[in-house]
């Protein structure tokens, strides 16, 4: 179900009188009213008080400081990947957990702590004890710790792509595609510096995803028209990482450089950040406890 390193599950950390601060992106991918409403009808149905209750980035995430002063136990984040970061970043030194739930576009960290369960389920599994408290792995960088991983190289353009599908607009959506695909195929790669780490002449972009066992590179490239055709098909299902791509083995630290020796495109947890020339990331530990939830059979 998971893969983050952890306890087995304990069978009672659900069924404590949760006090919950909830957060949520209403321009999130999967955050509409309707969902929001499910979601709040869910942990009223459980029981489980919401001691708070913010819509970010309208306002500004709680602190540690308001969670205790709130006496939140936990707070449940119903957004995508980057809103989650945000947050999360904010929370080092708490001592409550964080239960993160899919209320984004990829929802890679939801599904990493609960498989493929809705935000209802997951809130039912948690009051019901079916969960673990964890600190998963994850991406440590110059720039910004990645619950989910980076992406770097030319390829980031492609996100600007993804971005333009939530709001559709044909002009932009054209245009930013073939920004993307100009700079996929005009643009420096990026190359991976470690031993036996792929192509010697680079990517479009390589992705970073931290593992129980290190950190898993995958390298990304469009090469032909069939490439791109590929491509294609991964954006429209809104997943750059099912485009044409191949491994790039597991490894504690990864260091990757721009082939041009200028600045290279970087995303991390999904949010723009301004790489250099050469980067390097290390697997780490999170600083902050997350509520994983068990399979619910």
């Amino acid at each position: 179900m998971t893969d983050p390193s952890a306890p087995a599950a304990s069978p009672d950390a659900g069924s404590q009188a949760a006090k919950v601060w909830l957060v949520h992106n209403k321009s999130s991918g999967s955050n509409d009213d309707d969902a929001l409403a499910a979601l709040r009808d869910a942990f009223g149905t459980a029981g489980i008080s919401l001691v708070g209750d913010t819509c970010f980035p309208r306002d500004d995430a709680p602190g540690p400081g308001d969670l205790d002063s709130a006496g939140a136990d936990t707070i449940a984040i119903f957004a995508g990947d980057g809103t989650i970061s945000s947050v999360v970043a904010g929370l080092d030194g708490w001592q409550g957990a964080v239960l993160p739930l899919p209320g984004g576009t990829m929802n890679m960290l939801a599904r990493r702590l609960h498989g493929d369960a809705t935000a209802p389920e997951i809130v039912a599994r948690f009051r019901g004890g079916l969960v673990q408290r964890v600190r998963p792995t994850v991406l440590q960088s110059r720039h910004a710790i990645g619950l989910t991983g980076a992406l770097a190289g030319p390829g980031t353009a492609w996100a600007d792509v993804r971005e333009a599908m939530r709001e559709p607009n044909l002009k932009d959506l054209v245009s930013t595609a073939s920004e993307a695909i100009s700079s996929s195929t005009g643009g420096a790669k990026v190359l991976c510096l470690d031993v036996d780490c792929g192509r010697e002449e680079g990517y479009t972009a390589i992705t970073l995803t931290p593992r129980d066992d290190g950190i898993e590179g995958a390298g990304y490239y469009t090469a032909s028209l069939a490439d791109y055709a590929r491509q294609g098909v991964a954006l429209l299902q809104r997943d750059f990482r099912n485009g044409p791509n191949e491994p790039l083995g597991r490894h504690t630290k990864m260091r990757l450089a721009s082939s041009d020796k200028e600045p290279m495109g970087l995303l991390i947890d999904g949010e723009s950040y301004e790489g250099g020339v050469e980067e390097e990331f290390e697997l780490g530990t999170s600083r902050v406890d997350f509520w994983a939830t068990a399979d619910a059979r």
